[in-house]
C-alpha cells in the first residue's frame, strides 16, 4: 500500500469512529439469585456511570425496580465479587438509598462509592439483596461490571 492509499486508509478509519457515540454511563442486565424465586421487588434496570467503572474515581449505581407491597425500610447488602471470590462487603439502610417509605410501585435506589486507585481491573460481579425490616429477602440479583484502571496523573 503507498503512503497516499495509507493516509486515505487512516483518514477513513478515524473520521468512521469520531461518528460511533461514545456514552459515560450503562446498563447492566441484572440476573436473579435464584431464577425459580417470586421476589417481591422486581428490578427493571440498572445504570451504572461510568461504565466501566474506574479505579480511584467515583462511580454510581442507579437500580430502578418494582415493588409488589409498602416498605417502611429495611436493609440493602452489597457483596462484589472478583473471579468468584468475595472482596467487598457493605450494609446500609435502605432509607439512606431511596425515599422512605416505598409506596407499592416504582422506586429507584442510587449507590456511590469512590474506588480505591489501587482496585484491580477486571470483571467483577455484585450481588445485592433488599431485605426488610422483618429481616425477609425482597429481592436477590447479580449485576456483572468491569472495572478499568484510571490514570495515575489524576489521582495525584
Amino acid at each position: 500500500m503507498d503512503r497516499k492509499s495509507l493516509c486515505w486508509t487512516l483518514l477513513v478509519v478515524v473520521s468512521s469512529s469520531s461518528l460511533i457515540p461514545l456514552t459515560n454511563a450503562a446498563a447492566s442486565e441484572p440476573s436473579y439469585c435464584d431464577s425459580d424465586a417470586s421476589y417481591p421487588v422486581k428490578v427493571e434496570s440498572v445504570d451504572i456511570d461510568p461504565s466501566p467503572v474506574v479505579s480511584g474515581a467515583p462511580a454510581t449505581f442507579k437500580i430502578s425496580a418494582i415493588s409488589d407491597e409498602a416498605l417502611s425500610g429495611g436493609k440493602l447488602s452489597i457483596d462484589v465479587f472478583f473471579y468468584g471470590v468475595r472482596v467487598h462487603t457493605e450494609n446500609h439502610d435502605l432509607c439512606t438509598k431511596t425515599t422512605c417509605p416505598i409506596e407499592k410501585g416504582s422506586f429507584v435506589l442510587t449507590h456511590s462509592q469512590s474506588l480505591p486507585g489501587f482496585t484491580p481491573a477486571g470483571s467483577y460481579k455484585l450481588k445485592m439483596k433488599l431485605i426488610d425490616v422483618d429481616d425477609k429477602q425482597l429481592t436477590c440479583v447479580n449485576i456483572n461490571f468491569k472495572i478499568v484502571r484510571g490514570s495515575l496523573v489524576a489521582q495525584i
